[in-house]
């Protein structure tokens, strides 16, 4: 196999056998000419069931998660719930990680809960917990993020399908936090991978999309059986942004992981913060799980204000190269307040998060610009 950035470019993307193209072409056609009644050309009749601008992107996804199909979808919540619906039915069950993306839990909650479907919030980090929370028969799915959104927990990814295979329950990783260029959830036992495909496979902050990559034949087949049926594939538009994103992943990567690391070191340091939220510091309590399963430690953080949510609620108002915005994963750096804002729909729930936490998404700006802005946001 090739190295990753090798992938990142070439994967799926081989040159246009017509035109000679080094750049995907963007297929906006929503109908394909048939020879003869049934005579697909490369299996291409109408965009729902399949495009070659997509086709690309799919090939792309499974190559860099190590899986044998990818799917692209309008959205991850279109893709998170494709998965949900493909595998549950009334009566099934999902463990959901305690600390979960708010759009997953208000997917879970308050709308597959209407058809029958039953959850658990659970600590995932303590394998006893989640053992206890599974119901052998029901329970289909345990849905992981790591690192979690937006309180950075880290998971053992091979411990957790451990544990949710013992039942038959099959393992979701949302990995949009790492991307595939830090971590690799297939490889370690994991039986799908969920990405909002908005944030760092994007990279630009200029397309909504979502993906699943799994490493079952035939689950894939479930799946994409499903992804025509119900329809909330991705556009040729968006998949072609994402392909283009892709190609840079690696190098993104890279500076967002090193300027977030210089963020942490200098808000752990400051005393208007009581605590720092990134598993790149030796004393988170996932530290030492994410050097393991992670090459990196990504470009996500989050920090407690020490006076408070009001004063969490300053900075975010005060930040200036800091966009006051919700998202994640582009090349500018974000701010939000989650309690408000990303995480508003957990609000009285086991899932809803401290109101003085702050949440950055940090770029890849020069990383001595973003220093001195969270020090006068700060101040």
């Amino acid at each position: 196999m090739t190295g990753f950035d090798t992938r990142a470019i070439h994967a799926g993307q081989d040159p246009d056998p017509a035109t000679g193209d080094v750049v995907v072409p963007l297929h906006l056609a929503t109908t394909f000419k048939q020879d003869g009644v049934g005579g697909l050309r490369d299996g291409y009749e109408y965009a729902r069931s399949g495009n070659p601008t997509r086709t690309a992107l799919q090939e792309l996804l499974a190559s860099l998660e190590e899986g044998v199909a990818g799917l692209a979808f309008a959205s991850g919540l279109a893709a998170e719930d494709t998965l949900l619906r493909t595998v549950c039915e009334p009566g099934s069950h999902v463990v959901l990680g305690g600390d979960a993306y708010g759009g997953t839990f208000r997917l879970i909650s308050r709308v597959l809960s209407r058809w029958g479907v039953e959850h658990t919030p659970v600590d995932l980090t303590d394998p006893d917990a989640l053992r206890a929370a599974i119901r052998p028969g029901s329970t289909r799915v345990v849905w992981c993020e790591t690192p979690t959104n937006p309180l950075l927990t880290v998971v053992d990814i091979a411990l957790t399908a451990e544990v949710a295979h013992e039942t038959g329950a099959l393992l979701a990783v949302d990995n949009t936090f790492a991307s595939p260029y830090l971590q690799r959830p297939l490889t370690l036992g994991a039986d799908v991978v969920v990405h909002s495909t908005t944030k760092y496979l994007g990279g630009h902050s200029d397309v909504v999309g979502g993906a699943l990559v799994v490493r079952d034949a035939g689950l894939a087949e479930q799946l994409a059986y499903h992804q025509n049926a119900m329809g909330a594939v991705s556009g040729p538009l968006s998949d072609w942004l994402v392909v283009r994103g892709i190609k840079t992943l690696g190098v993104r990567m890279d500076r967002h992981g090193a300027n977030a690391a210089r963020i942490a070191e200098y808000l752990a340091a400051h005393p208007a913060v009581s605590r720092v939220l990134y598993p790149g510091l030796p004393d988170h309590p996932g530290h030492d799980v994410a050097a393991e399963q992670m090459s990196g430690f990504g470009g996500m953080l989050s920090f407690r204000l020490a006076a408070g949510e009001e004063a969490a609620l300053r900075v975010c108002e005060r930040a200036r190269l800091f966009t006051l915005a919700e998202s994640l994963g582009g090349v500018e750096s974000l701010i939000e307040h989650p309690h408000r804002m990303t995480h508003a729909s957990a609000a009285g729930s086991p899932l809803e998060v401290p109101a003085d936490l702050v949440r950055l998404s940090v770029g890849i700006e020069d990383a001595d610009d973003l220093l001195a802005d969270l020090e006068q946001a700060l101040a």
